[in-house]
């Protein structure tokens, strides 16, 4: 039988693992630094300081779904903002239950296809919204350098360099592997640069929605500025931002599921190590950031058992 038969179970059972050990190493850092003196970073959160940065969440979320009602529209989709935003919560609460974050993508499809909308377009703008927002990531991940190169000290890197001898045993592909690999590599490029050429040619559509990624990211990097300094931490902008990116792309490897464990994990690794910022401080906020992106979600849940049921309520 065909070995491709049981790759997407393999695929499942890794982020799996990778989820339960991710969670066991976040449950030693919260019981070696002790229930009280994280309870004490919370205590210095106001409430209307949690309801502000709630409110932050939202707008962010909504700014990503009107990333993907910009490109939908200058495609000639026929949707309303209203019923973007709110397939893009339901897909965006599905993301908290589903293997990766591709799976409130599905949902969103999912959406989009019981309106008898144009399969091919949709698919094609749920790639481009992806890859924008990886774009617009990407354009702040160079202010991490100076911190990165400040931050990483030699007992920082202790642990990576530990690993060499493992990495230099490792049985490398052969040349057949790679040459498949390639071809994956290949094919991969060629759907995306297929999607993308519509958009290509109507670059003012892709700069909106690039604009939007952007609105998105200074409300999110703004929410952990604002919590940073509640609790006495305070770290520029510029290099929340770098920290933050980096943890992004840490957390697209599919390792985990919906990066549950790694996002924290990066988190409060980058934050204590190029931030400065005490193991407390970064594993609070790493808790805070996930409930908050939970919260947000909430709306979507609304919309989304519909949509699973090829219920049209997205009628306004």
């Amino acid at each position: 039988m065909n070995g491709n038969h049981f790759r997407p179970k393999g695929r499942m059972t890794l982020r799996i693992i990778g989820t339960a050990l991710a969670l066991g190493l976040l449950v030693y850092l919260l019981f070696r630094q002790g229930w009280g003196e994280i309870s004490a970073v919370i205590g210095q959160i106001s409430l209307e300081v949690f309801l502000l940065v709630i409110l932050m969440t939202v707008l962010s979320r909504t700014a990503v779904g009107g990333r993907w009602h910009v490109l939908l529209r200058s495609a000639g989709v026929d949707i309303s903002l209203h019923k973007s935003v709110s397939l893009t919560f339901a897909g965006l609460f599905a993301s908290n239950f589903l293997p990766t974050t591709i799976g409130g993508d599905v949902v969103r499809l999912a959406g989009v296809l019981r309106l008898n909308l144009n399969r091919p377009v949709c698919i094609a703008s749920l790639v481009v919204d992806r890859l924008v927002g990886m774009v617009a990531m990407a354009t702040v991940l160079p202010f991490i350098a100076p911190g990165l190169a400040r931050g990483l000290s030699s007992t920082a890197k202790a642990p990576l360099l530990a690993g060499a001898p493992v990495l230099s045993n490792l049985d490398l592909p052969s040349g057949g592997k790679v040459k498949k690999l390639w071809e994956k590599v290949g094919g991969m490029l060629h759907r995306l640069f297929s999607a993308l050429s519509f958009w290509i040619k109507h670059p003012r559509s892709l700069l909106v929605s690039l604009l939007l990624s952007w609105v998105h990211m200074l409300l999110l990097f703004g929410t952990l500025w604002i919590l940073l300094r509640t609790m006495g931490e305070p770290q520029p902008l510029w290099l929340i931002a770098g920290m933050w990116s980096l943890t992004y792309f840490v957390t697209l490897l599919p390792v985990s599921i919906n990066g549950l464990g790694v996002q924290e994990l990066s988190m409060t690794f980058l934050f204590t190590q190029i931030g400065g910022v005490a193991e407390p401080t970064a594993l609070t906020l790493a808790f805070l950031i996930r409930i908050l992106q939970m919260f947000a979600s909430l709306p979507g849940a609304f919309y989304l058992p519909d949509v699973l049921a090829g219920r049209d309520s997205l009628s306004a």
